[in-house]
Protein backbone atom coordinates (compact mmCIF):
# COMPACT_ATOMS: atom_id res chain seq x y z
CA UNK A 1 0.00 0.00 0.00
CA UNK A 2 1.20 3.61 -1.00
CA UNK A 3 -0.20 6.26 0.59
CA UNK A 4 0.45 9.67 -1.62
CA UNK A 5 -0.55 13.30 -2.03
CA UNK A 6 -2.45 13.65 -5.60
CA UNK A 7 -3.85 16.91 -7.26
CA UNK A 8 -7.07 17.18 -7.13
CA UNK A 9 -7.89 17.06 -10.72
CA UNK A 10 -5.32 14.25 -11.34
CA UNK A 11 -8.34 12.42 -10.09
CA UNK A 12 -10.96 10.74 -11.93
CA UNK A 13 -14.56 9.93 -10.66
CA UNK A 14 -15.47 6.58 -11.95
CA UNK A 15 -17.72 5.91 -14.26
CA UNK A 16 -17.69 2.33 -13.72
CA UNK A 17 -18.41 2.72 -9.74
CA UNK A 18 -20.42 -0.97 -8.93
CA UNK A 19 -22.92 1.59 -7.02
CA UNK A 20 -24.20 2.42 -10.63
CA UNK A 21 -22.37 0.17 -12.96
CA UNK A 22 -21.20 1.11 -16.15
CA UNK A 23 -21.55 4.98 -17.25
CA UNK A 24 -20.66 7.58 -20.02
CA UNK A 25 -17.79 9.16 -18.23
CA UNK A 26 -17.00 11.01 -15.48
CA UNK A 27 -19.93 13.66 -15.46
CA UNK A 28 -22.51 11.04 -15.67
CA UNK A 29 -21.24 9.35 -12.64
CA UNK A 30 -21.22 12.30 -10.57
CA UNK A 31 -25.34 13.34 -12.38
CA UNK A 32 -25.67 9.80 -10.85
CA UNK A 33 -24.44 10.17 -6.98
CA UNK A 34 -26.80 13.33 -6.69
CA UNK A 35 -29.98 11.97 -8.32
CA UNK A 36 -29.47 9.33 -6.27
CA UNK A 37 -27.80 10.31 -3.08
CA UNK A 38 -28.56 14.02 -2.83
CA UNK A 39 -29.15 14.21 0.39
CA UNK A 40 -25.95 11.88 1.17
CA UNK A 41 -23.44 14.15 -0.89
CA UNK A 42 -24.94 17.72 0.46
CA UNK A 43 -24.41 16.22 3.93
CA UNK A 44 -21.07 14.41 3.08
CA UNK A 45 -19.34 17.89 1.75
CA UNK A 46 -20.72 19.84 4.54
CA UNK A 47 -18.56 17.63 6.80
CA UNK A 48 -15.46 17.88 4.58
CA UNK A 49 -15.84 21.72 4.92
CA UNK A 50 -16.77 21.85 8.35
CA UNK A 51 -13.77 19.39 9.00
CA UNK A 52 -11.44 20.71 6.83
CA UNK A 53 -10.15 17.02 6.07
CA UNK A 54 -10.64 13.76 4.91
CA UNK A 55 -10.62 10.96 7.60
CA UNK A 56 -9.93 8.07 4.84
CA UNK A 57 -8.21 7.68 1.86
CA UNK A 58 -9.35 7.27 -1.15
CA UNK A 59 -8.43 4.17 -3.69
CA UNK A 60 -7.20 5.25 -6.14
CA UNK A 61 -5.66 3.34 -9.29
CA UNK A 62 -2.34 4.88 -11.27
CA UNK A 63 -3.97 4.46 -15.16
CA UNK A 64 -1.17 6.66 -16.70
CA UNK A 65 -0.77 9.43 -15.49
CA UNK A 66 -4.69 9.87 -14.03
CA UNK A 67 -6.04 8.00 -10.87
CA UNK A 68 -9.16 6.38 -11.22
CA UNK A 69 -11.35 6.42 -7.84
CA UNK A 70 -12.48 2.97 -6.99
CA UNK A 71 -13.66 3.92 -3.16
CA UNK A 72 -14.33 7.41 -2.21
CA UNK A 73 -16.05 8.28 -5.09
CA UNK A 74 -18.54 10.75 -3.40
CA UNK A 75 -15.91 12.26 -1.18
CA UNK A 76 -13.69 13.26 -4.15
CA UNK A 77 -17.42 14.19 -5.81
CA UNK A 78 -18.11 16.40 -3.20
CA UNK A 79 -14.35 17.82 -3.31
CA UNK A 80 -14.27 18.67 -7.08
CA UNK A 81 -17.95 20.58 -6.70
CA UNK A 82 -16.45 22.39 -4.13
CA UNK A 83 -13.71 23.57 -6.21
CA UNK A 84 -15.72 24.15 -9.21
CA UNK A 85 -19.04 24.70 -7.99
CA UNK A 86 -20.28 25.18 -11.55
CA UNK A 87 -19.79 21.17 -12.67
CA UNK A 88 -22.62 20.30 -10.09
CA UNK A 89 -25.85 18.79 -12.39
CA UNK A 90 -28.24 21.67 -11.16
CA UNK A 91 -28.75 25.42 -10.69
CA UNK A 92 -30.09 24.74 -6.95
CA UNK A 93 -26.67 22.23 -6.60
CA UNK A 94 -24.04 25.27 -7.99
CA UNK A 95 -25.43 27.65 -5.27
CA UNK A 96 -25.03 25.18 -2.59
CA UNK A 97 -21.42 24.31 -3.45
CA UNK A 98 -20.93 27.92 -3.87
CA UNK A 99 -21.54 28.68 -0.63
CA UNK A 100 -20.04 25.44 0.63
CA UNK A 101 -16.31 26.97 -1.57
CA UNK A 102 -16.50 30.21 0.31
CA UNK A 103 -15.61 28.69 3.62
CA UNK A 104 -14.28 25.85 2.27
CA UNK A 105 -10.22 25.78 3.50
CA UNK A 106 -8.09 25.94 0.06
CA UNK A 107 -5.63 22.76 1.03
CA UNK A 108 -9.30 21.02 1.19
CA UNK A 109 -9.13 21.63 -2.83
CA UNK A 110 -5.54 20.83 -4.33
CA UNK A 111 -4.27 17.70 -2.87
CA UNK A 112 -5.67 14.99 -1.57
CA UNK A 113 -4.24 11.75 0.53
CA UNK A 114 -4.67 9.10 -1.71
CA UNK A 115 -4.30 4.89 -1.08
CA UNK A 116 -2.52 4.10 -4.27
CA UNK A 117 -2.86 0.85 -5.99
CA UNK A 118 -1.60 -0.39 -8.92
CA UNK A 119 -2.71 -4.24 -8.86
CA UNK A 120 -6.47 -4.36 -10.20
CA UNK A 121 -7.11 -7.68 -8.29
CA UNK A 122 -5.86 -5.96 -4.81
CA UNK A 123 -8.18 -3.42 -5.40
CA UNK A 124 -11.43 -5.73 -5.88
CA UNK A 125 -9.97 -7.45 -2.74
CA UNK A 126 -9.98 -4.58 -0.24
CA UNK A 127 -13.41 -3.45 -1.97
CA UNK A 128 -14.88 -6.98 -0.89
CA UNK A 129 -14.19 -6.37 2.27
CA UNK A 130 -14.88 -2.78 2.93
CA UNK A 131 -18.92 -0.69 3.01
CA UNK A 132 -20.45 -1.34 6.32
CA UNK A 133 -22.11 1.94 7.68
CA UNK A 134 -23.88 4.92 6.35
CA UNK A 135 -23.43 7.09 8.81
CA UNK A 136 -26.29 9.43 7.71
CA UNK A 137 -24.07 9.58 4.76
CA UNK A 138 -20.88 10.88 6.26
CA UNK A 139 -19.72 7.71 6.48
CA UNK A 140 -19.06 5.13 3.98
CA UNK A 141 -22.69 4.07 2.24
CA UNK A 142 -23.33 0.67 2.65
CA UNK A 143 -24.46 -1.90 -0.72
CA UNK A 144 -27.40 -2.87 -1.35
CA UNK A 145 -28.03 -6.10 -2.70
CA UNK A 146 -28.12 -4.24 -6.56
CA UNK A 147 -24.54 -2.98 -6.18
CA UNK A 148 -23.17 -6.33 -4.89
CA UNK A 149 -24.52 -7.48 -7.71
CA UNK A 150 -23.27 -5.27 -9.92
CA UNK A 151 -19.51 -6.26 -8.35
CA UNK A 152 -20.08 -9.70 -8.39
CA UNK A 153 -20.86 -9.20 -12.41
CA UNK A 154 -18.24 -7.53 -13.27
CA UNK A 155 -15.59 -9.52 -11.30
CA UNK A 156 -16.75 -12.66 -10.97
CA UNK A 157 -16.34 -12.82 -7.08
CA UNK A 158 -19.42 -14.96 -5.52
CA UNK A 159 -20.22 -17.74 -2.99
CA UNK A 160 -21.04 -19.76 -6.23
CA UNK A 161 -17.55 -21.33 -6.72
CA UNK A 162 -14.98 -20.31 -9.65
CA UNK A 163 -16.07 -20.81 -13.16
CA UNK A 164 -12.07 -20.87 -13.54
CA UNK A 165 -11.62 -23.66 -11.01
CA UNK A 166 -14.30 -25.82 -13.65
CA UNK A 167 -12.65 -24.52 -16.85
CA UNK A 168 -9.31 -25.44 -15.60
CA UNK A 169 -11.20 -29.07 -14.84
CA UNK A 170 -12.48 -29.38 -17.88
CA UNK A 171 -9.75 -28.38 -19.95
CA UNK A 172 -6.86 -30.99 -18.35
CA UNK A 173 -9.40 -33.54 -18.42
CA UNK A 174 -9.67 -33.07 -22.65
CA UNK A 175 -6.11 -33.06 -22.64
CA UNK A 176 -5.43 -29.43 -23.70
CA UNK A 177 -3.57 -28.20 -20.41
CA UNK A 178 -1.00 -29.39 -18.87
CA UNK A 179 -2.23 -30.77 -14.79
CA UNK A 180 0.97 -28.55 -13.97
CA UNK A 181 -0.21 -25.59 -15.92
CA UNK A 182 -2.53 -22.94 -14.24
CA UNK A 183 -4.63 -20.50 -16.28
CA UNK A 184 -5.02 -16.75 -14.27
CA UNK A 185 -7.99 -17.73 -12.78
CA UNK A 186 -9.05 -13.87 -11.36
CA UNK A 187 -9.47 -12.78 -14.84
CA UNK A 188 -11.01 -15.58 -16.48
CA UNK A 189 -13.34 -15.07 -13.57
CA UNK A 190 -13.66 -11.71 -15.07
CA UNK A 191 -13.71 -12.14 -18.71
CA UNK A 192 -16.79 -14.85 -17.87
CA UNK A 193 -18.33 -12.94 -14.71
CA UNK A 194 -22.11 -13.20 -16.05
CA UNK A 195 -23.99 -16.06 -17.95
CA UNK A 196 -23.81 -13.89 -20.95
CA UNK A 197 -20.51 -13.66 -21.58
CA UNK A 198 -20.23 -17.67 -20.00
CA UNK A 199 -22.74 -18.68 -23.03
CA UNK A 200 -20.32 -17.03 -25.72
CA UNK A 201 -17.85 -19.33 -24.88
CA UNK A 202 -20.36 -22.43 -24.69
CA UNK A 203 -20.55 -22.99 -21.18
CA UNK A 204 -23.12 -22.09 -18.21
CA UNK A 205 -22.08 -21.70 -14.57
CA UNK A 206 -25.58 -20.93 -12.37
CA UNK A 207 -25.87 -21.88 -8.62
CA UNK A 208 -22.50 -23.36 -9.16
CA UNK A 209 -23.26 -25.99 -11.49
CA UNK A 210 -21.12 -26.09 -14.52
CA UNK A 211 -22.81 -27.72 -18.10
CA UNK A 212 -21.72 -27.15 -21.98
CA UNK A 213 -24.34 -25.46 -23.89
CA UNK A 214 -22.78 -26.07 -27.27
CA UNK A 215 -20.41 -28.46 -28.65
CA UNK A 216 -17.84 -29.31 -26.10
CA UNK A 217 -15.54 -30.24 -28.61
CA UNK A 218 -15.92 -26.29 -29.82
CA UNK A 219 -16.54 -24.92 -26.76
CA UNK A 220 -13.17 -26.67 -25.24
CA UNK A 221 -10.98 -25.56 -27.81
CA UNK A 222 -12.27 -21.85 -27.38
CA UNK A 223 -11.75 -22.24 -23.76
CA UNK A 224 -8.11 -23.37 -24.51
CA UNK A 225 -7.38 -20.36 -26.64
CA UNK A 226 -8.98 -18.12 -24.18
CA UNK A 227 -6.31 -19.83 -21.49
CA UNK A 228 -3.77 -19.57 -23.63
CA UNK A 229 -4.24 -15.48 -24.28
CA UNK A 230 -4.18 -14.87 -20.74
CA UNK A 231 -1.49 -17.20 -19.49
CA UNK A 232 0.85 -15.65 -22.11
CA UNK A 233 -0.93 -11.91 -21.32
CA UNK A 234 -1.59 -11.70 -24.57
CA UNK A 235 -5.18 -10.42 -23.12
CA UNK A 236 -4.51 -8.76 -19.86
CA UNK A 237 -6.76 -7.17 -16.97
CA UNK A 238 -7.17 -3.78 -18.82
CA UNK A 239 -8.11 -5.39 -21.36
CA UNK A 240 -11.39 -7.30 -20.22
CA UNK A 241 -12.21 -4.94 -16.91
CA UNK A 242 -15.74 -3.91 -18.46
CA UNK A 243 -18.38 -4.62 -20.45
CA UNK A 244 -17.24 -3.47 -23.97
CA UNK A 245 -14.16 -4.64 -23.47
CA UNK A 246 -15.48 -7.95 -22.56
CA UNK A 247 -17.29 -7.88 -25.39
CA UNK A 248 -14.21 -6.63 -27.39
CA UNK A 249 -12.36 -9.62 -27.12
CA UNK A 250 -15.46 -12.18 -27.23
CA UNK A 251 -15.94 -10.34 -30.61
CA UNK A 252 -12.50 -10.71 -32.08
CA UNK A 253 -12.42 -14.41 -31.19
CA UNK A 254 -16.13 -14.78 -32.99
CA UNK A 255 -14.68 -13.52 -36.14
CA UNK A 256 -11.79 -15.53 -36.61
CA UNK A 257 -14.19 -18.44 -36.31
CA UNK A 258 -12.54 -19.33 -32.62
CA UNK A 259 -16.19 -19.17 -30.56
CA UNK A 260 -18.89 -21.78 -31.05
CA UNK A 261 -21.64 -20.70 -33.54
CA UNK A 262 -25.44 -20.99 -33.19
CA UNK A 263 -25.48 -24.51 -35.03
CA UNK A 264 -23.51 -26.16 -32.36
CA UNK A 265 -25.49 -25.17 -29.75
CA UNK A 266 -27.36 -28.43 -27.70
CA UNK A 267 -30.81 -28.14 -27.71
CA UNK A 268 -31.18 -29.83 -24.46
CA UNK A 269 -28.63 -28.26 -22.41
CA UNK A 270 -29.21 -24.90 -23.59
CA UNK A 271 -29.56 -22.03 -21.20
CA UNK A 272 -33.11 -21.52 -20.92
CA UNK A 273 -33.96 -18.04 -19.97
CA UNK A 274 -35.01 -16.66 -16.29
CA UNK A 275 -38.60 -15.44 -17.44
CA UNK A 276 -39.65 -18.52 -19.75
CA UNK A 277 -38.56 -20.95 -16.83
CA UNK A 278 -40.71 -19.31 -14.69
CA UNK A 279 -43.64 -19.02 -17.03
CA UNK A 280 -43.02 -22.59 -18.54
CA UNK A 281 -43.34 -24.21 -14.92
CA UNK A 282 -46.30 -26.11 -14.70
CA UNK A 283 -48.63 -25.97 -11.28
CA UNK A 284 -48.48 -29.21 -10.93
CA UNK A 285 -45.15 -29.70 -10.63
CA UNK A 286 -44.65 -27.28 -7.87
CA UNK A 287 -45.05 -28.18 -4.30
CA UNK A 288 -46.63 -24.95 -3.24
CA UNK A 289 -49.56 -22.76 -5.10
CA UNK A 290 -47.66 -20.21 -7.77
CA UNK A 291 -47.60 -16.48 -6.11
CA UNK A 292 -49.49 -13.93 -7.91
CA UNK A 293 -46.92 -11.58 -10.30
CA UNK A 294 -46.63 -8.65 -8.67
CA UNK A 295 -43.89 -6.95 -11.52
CA UNK A 296 -43.23 -7.11 -14.75
CA UNK A 297 -39.78 -8.55 -14.51
CA UNK A 298 -39.09 -11.18 -12.30
CA UNK A 299 -36.35 -10.28 -9.46
CA UNK A 300 -33.68 -12.94 -11.02
CA UNK A 301 -30.86 -13.10 -13.14
CA UNK A 302 -31.20 -11.90 -17.03
CA UNK A 303 -27.89 -12.41 -18.42
CA UNK A 304 -27.40 -9.24 -19.91
CA UNK A 305 -24.62 -7.30 -20.06
CA UNK A 306 -24.71 -3.76 -18.97
CA UNK A 307 -22.20 -1.51 -20.84
CA UNK A 308 -22.27 2.49 -20.07
CA UNK A 309 -24.44 3.17 -22.96
CA UNK A 310 -26.97 1.55 -21.98
CA UNK A 311 -27.45 2.82 -18.83
CA UNK A 312 -31.24 4.29 -19.72
CA UNK A 313 -32.13 1.16 -20.74
CA UNK A 314 -30.76 0.03 -17.10
CA UNK A 315 -32.84 2.17 -15.05
CA UNK A 316 -35.88 1.45 -16.99
CA UNK A 317 -35.45 -2.08 -16.80
CA UNK A 318 -34.86 -2.28 -12.78
CA UNK A 319 -37.82 0.29 -12.29
CA UNK A 320 -39.91 -2.54 -14.09
CA UNK A 321 -38.10 -5.22 -12.28
CA UNK A 322 -37.97 -3.63 -8.56
CA UNK A 323 -39.88 -0.72 -8.20
CA UNK A 324 -43.67 -0.90 -10.62
CA UNK A 325 -46.59 -2.90 -9.19
CA UNK A 326 -48.85 -4.09 -12.36
CA UNK A 327 -51.75 -3.97 -10.14
CA UNK A 328 -50.58 -0.13 -8.70
CA UNK A 329 -49.12 0.84 -11.91
CA UNK A 330 -50.46 -0.37 -15.07
CA UNK A 331 -50.16 2.85 -17.37
CA UNK A 332 -46.51 3.51 -16.11
CA UNK A 333 -45.17 0.12 -16.83
CA UNK A 334 -47.16 0.05 -19.93
CA UNK A 335 -45.36 3.37 -21.33
CA UNK A 336 -42.11 2.26 -19.62
CA UNK A 337 -42.07 -1.24 -21.49
CA UNK A 338 -42.94 0.65 -24.65
CA UNK A 339 -40.26 2.71 -24.46
CA UNK A 340 -37.16 0.08 -23.42
CA UNK A 341 -38.14 -2.17 -26.37
CA UNK A 342 -37.82 0.79 -28.60
CA UNK A 343 -34.40 1.76 -27.00
CA UNK A 344 -33.50 -2.01 -27.27
CA UNK A 345 -34.18 -2.12 -31.10
CA UNK A 346 -32.12 1.33 -31.39
CA UNK A 347 -29.16 -0.17 -29.44
CA UNK A 348 -29.76 -3.36 -31.72
CA UNK A 349 -29.77 -1.47 -34.73
CA UNK A 350 -26.89 0.72 -33.78
CA UNK A 351 -24.58 -1.68 -32.80
CA UNK A 352 -25.33 -4.15 -35.35
CA UNK A 353 -25.10 -1.40 -38.04
CA UNK A 354 -28.36 -2.46 -39.39
CA UNK A 355 -29.47 -0.06 -42.52
CA UNK A 356 -32.50 2.08 -41.86
CA UNK A 357 -34.38 4.29 -43.63
CA UNK A 358 -35.22 7.80 -42.07
CA UNK A 359 -39.57 6.54 -43.28
CA UNK A 360 -39.06 3.57 -41.27
CA UNK A 361 -41.75 2.81 -38.70
CA UNK A 362 -41.23 1.02 -35.55
CA UNK A 363 -42.47 -2.00 -36.69
CA UNK A 364 -39.64 -1.87 -39.38
CA UNK A 365 -37.29 -1.63 -37.11
CA UNK A 366 -38.41 -4.37 -34.81
CA UNK A 367 -38.40 -6.49 -38.15
CA UNK A 368 -35.08 -5.42 -39.36
CA UNK A 369 -33.41 -6.00 -35.87
CA UNK A 370 -34.92 -9.36 -35.19
CA UNK A 371 -34.10 -10.49 -38.61
CA UNK A 372 -30.09 -9.62 -37.97
CA UNK A 373 -30.71 -11.62 -34.75
CA UNK A 374 -31.91 -14.02 -36.29
CA UNK A 375 -29.32 -14.47 -38.81
CA UNK A 376 -26.67 -14.69 -35.61
CA UNK A 377 -28.64 -17.18 -34.07
CA UNK A 378 -29.82 -15.11 -31.32
CA UNK A 379 -33.47 -15.24 -31.11
CA UNK A 380 -35.63 -18.37 -31.93
CA UNK A 381 -37.79 -18.99 -34.57
CA UNK A 382 -41.38 -18.37 -32.26
CA UNK A 383 -39.96 -15.12 -32.02
CA UNK A 384 -39.23 -14.41 -35.40
CA UNK A 385 -42.49 -15.71 -36.13
CA UNK A 386 -44.14 -13.41 -33.34
CA UNK A 387 -42.41 -10.38 -34.95
CA UNK A 388 -42.85 -11.12 -38.45
CA UNK A 389 -46.99 -10.31 -37.52
CA UNK A 390 -45.85 -7.43 -35.14
CA UNK A 391 -47.61 -4.67 -37.89
CA UNK A 392 -50.63 -6.52 -37.72
CA UNK A 393 -52.93 -4.22 -35.65
CA UNK A 394 -55.27 -7.27 -35.06
CA UNK A 395 -52.53 -9.00 -32.85
CA UNK A 396 -52.12 -8.15 -29.01
CA UNK A 397 -48.65 -7.92 -29.64
CA UNK A 398 -48.05 -5.44 -32.15
CA UNK A 399 -47.00 -1.78 -32.90
CA UNK A 400 -50.41 -0.53 -32.43
CA UNK A 401 -50.95 -1.64 -29.34
CA UNK A 402 -47.31 -0.30 -27.88
CA UNK A 403 -48.84 3.32 -29.69
CA UNK A 404 -51.71 3.15 -28.29
CA UNK A 405 -50.18 2.25 -24.91
CA UNK A 406 -48.69 6.03 -25.19
CA UNK A 407 -50.88 7.85 -27.40
CA UNK A 408 -54.78 6.14 -26.99
CA UNK A 409 -57.01 8.41 -24.53
CA UNK A 410 -59.07 5.24 -24.38
CA UNK A 411 -56.95 2.38 -23.86
CA UNK A 412 -56.62 1.03 -20.69
CA UNK A 413 -53.58 -1.80 -20.43
CA UNK A 414 -54.55 -4.34 -18.50
CA UNK A 415 -51.26 -6.35 -16.53
CA UNK A 416 -52.17 -9.48 -18.15
CA UNK A 417 -52.36 -7.79 -21.58
CA UNK A 418 -49.21 -5.93 -20.77
CA UNK A 419 -47.76 -9.60 -19.58
CA UNK A 420 -48.71 -11.10 -22.11
CA UNK A 421 -46.46 -8.70 -24.52
CA UNK A 422 -43.68 -8.64 -22.81
CA UNK A 423 -43.19 -12.22 -22.55
CA UNK A 424 -44.00 -12.57 -26.34
CA UNK A 425 -40.78 -10.04 -26.60
CA UNK A 426 -38.63 -10.67 -23.69
CA UNK A 427 -35.97 -12.99 -25.40
CA UNK A 428 -36.06 -10.26 -28.46
CA UNK A 429 -34.99 -7.50 -26.05
CA UNK A 430 -32.62 -9.30 -24.14
CA UNK A 431 -30.90 -10.03 -27.71
CA UNK A 432 -31.09 -6.48 -28.27
CA UNK A 433 -29.59 -5.45 -25.37
CA UNK A 434 -26.89 -7.56 -25.71
CA UNK A 435 -26.01 -6.70 -29.37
Amino acid sequence: MSLKKLPLNSLVVNRANDRHGELENETAAIAWLFNHREGHMKQLAKDLVDSGQMYEAPLVFDDAGKFIVFDGNRRITCLKLIANPKRAPNAELQRYFSKLKKNALPSLTTKVTCQVESDRDRIDEILYRRHTGAQAGVGQSAWDDRMKNTFVQRTGKGDGGSVADEIEKALIEAGLLAPSDKIPRSNMNRLLSAEVFRNRVGVSFRGGMFNFTHNSDKSLAALARVASDLSNKKIVLGDIWDVDGKNKYLDRLDKEGVLPAAKDLMRSSAPVPIEKKQRSASPSSLKVAPQKRTRLISDLEHSIAWSGRLHRHREIWEELQYRLELDRHPNAISVLMRVLIELSVENCISQLKIPIFEKDKLSNKIKKACTALADQGKVDKKTVGIVAKFDQAEHIVSADTLNRYVHSQTFAPSPEHICSIWDALYEFVVACLNS
